[in-house]
């Protein structure tokens, strides 16, 4: 437990520091950058963003598996959403492979 908290404030650091040097924030913005912030605003402890950087870490395969099986059997069920998703994805990727 001491270990992986640890980590986490490693990880969180790291974040905060790399969030410090960006030139463009948009492009950096995501949850933990968000919890950073309302740190830095006084809204949250460093203990608070530290415990939801956990949850996340931990929560998220779990959570994430189980929407991708719903998300894909709904799409076996409707044809016609899948074959909309793929135009969307090709007129925005065009000719480019998709990637993770």
């Amino acid at each position: 437990s001491k270990d992986l908290k640890g980590a986490m404030e490693i990880l969180i650091e790291q974040k905060r520091q790399k969030l410090s040097t960006v030139e463009k924030l948009d492009e950096h913005m995501d949850f933990a950058s968000q919890l950073i912030f309302a740190q830095n605003r006084g809204d949250l402890t460093s203990e608070n963003v530290n415990q939801c950087v956990l949850e996340m870490m931990i929560a998220a395969p779990d959570t994430l598996s189980v929407t991708l099986f719903f998300m894909l059997i709904l799409l076996a069920e409707h044809p016609r959403v899948e074959e909309e998703m793929m135009r969307e994805i090709e007129t925005v990727m065009g000719k480019q492979d998709l990637q993770s």
